[in-house]
């Protein structure tokens, strides 16, 4: 009796996985063996070592200079305790160019790589960026379907541009909800192919229509890229920005099986580098006397646009409305590396923040207390 349950039981679990697969579903059992049974609920800042990546080779190591008041002003136990409460791996104030505050908790040092989640999709758009500049993409307002000619034959998809791309303008049927594994987010995330994962999705409206926040249009975008440059992202990242800008550390970028970088997301680096890239921003694109950006680009990358309601550019979320204003790359769970340019200041803050409260706006109310409080502390 009980061999007969036991077979039917097994007969019944290989029906359901086949049918996992047959419905494109099969990615699942990748999210259970790399998240659920590492003991975490979703995605996390560790997971690098879970999947495939490309390396962001770094060349000539360069450590940040530290201010004369390095680690000397204690930080304020409003501010400690709402970094604490919020699970922070990593907090670095950078004033002037140099590094002021540094501290770290629950283990993690200026050694540890984390997931850079979202703040990866500004990444790409600096690609974009230097990608143009370069002639290697004529113009930002270059249809997508001049690179992969298939969007031609979408509803939608032949008037889609790089730059409502980059704009999150795209109208693509994508949902973006981390949470849902049934959703996109998660067939990309541990999805084995990005193409399909992402060149399979509708548009539900005309690009260029409206402002909403879709990983997929990052990706999309990441794709474009990499067929304008014939290289992977992960070494035009190191050629263009990781070498000059003399990151401490090798990085790397994760990818799906077929070694495509996953341009929305999952750059893993430590925070003395994502606090390079801010510094580049506060420096209009120059490392010293390189120019390695170009800076009407970047005021391209940090003018909020109309249809986001002046909330978001090119990759960055823009706060004008603070009296201390900002713009900043942005992560799942609270990774940020914040621009605070009337102050030439950089902030950058790691960790797992789980039901990051936002605004009604769609920005972080993390942000804006970081940066009103740093800026009066440091000032």
């Amino acid at each position: 009796m009980w061999l007969i349950v036991l077979q039917s039981f097994l007969i019944v679990l290989i029906v359901l996985v086949i049918l996992m697969y047959v419905f494109g579903y099969g990615y699942l059992f990748n999210g259970i063996s790399k998240t659920y049974l590492k003991g975490k609920l979703s995605a996390n800042i560790d997971d690098g070592k879970y999947f495939s990546s490309n390396k962001i080779a770094t060349r000539t190591p360069k450590s940040w200079k530290e201010s004369p008041d390095y680690n000397t002003i204690e930080l304020p136990k409003n501010l400690v305790d709402d970094l604490i409460r919020s699970n922070t791996a990593s907090f670095l104030v950078v004033k002037d160019g140099k590094l002021v505050h540094e501290q770290y908790w629950n283990g993690y040092t200026k050694l540890s790589k984390t997931n850079s989640f979202s703040m990866a999709k500004a990444v790409t758009v600096m690609l974009l960026g230097k990608a143009l500049e370069e002639g290697k993409i004529n113009n930002i307002d270059e249809n997508f379907s001049e690179y992969f000619e298939e969007f031609s034959n979408k509803e939608f998809g032949k008037s889609l541009t790089l730059k409502n791309l980059a704009q999150m303008e795209a109208g693509l049927d994508w949902d973006e909800d981390y949470k849902n594994p049934f959703l996109p987010n998660a067939k990309a995330y541990y999805g084995r192919n990005l193409m399909k994962a992402t060149f399979s999705r509708k548009f539900k409206e005309e690009p260029g229509t409206r402002f909403e926040y879709q990983s997929g249009s990052t990706q999309l975008l990441g794709f474009a890229v990499k067929k304008a440059t014939g290289q992977s992202l992960a070494g035009y990242l190191s050629e263009k920005f990781w070498i000059p800008l003399g990151m401490e550390q090798d990085a790397e970028w994760s990818t799906d099986e077929n070694g495509m970088e996953k341009t929305y997301c999952c750059i893993h680096s430590n925070s003395r580098d994502f606090a390079k890239l801010g510094q580049l921003f506060l420096d209009d694109g120059k490392v010293g006397n390189e120019q390695i950006l170009n800076p009407n680009f970047i005021e391209q990358m940090k003018t909020p646009t109309q249809k986001s309601k002046e909330i978001y550019g090119m990759g960055f979320w823009i706060n004008n409305d603070n009296p201390v204003k900002h713009y900043y790359f942005l992560g799942l769970q609270g990774q940020y590396i914040i621009m605070i340019p009337d102050h030439k200041m950089v902030i950058v803050r790691t960790g797992s923040y789980n039901n990051l409260p936002k605004t009604d706006r769609g920005r972080p109310d993390q942000v804006k207390f970081l940066v009103n409080e740093t800026v009066q502390l440091f000032s």
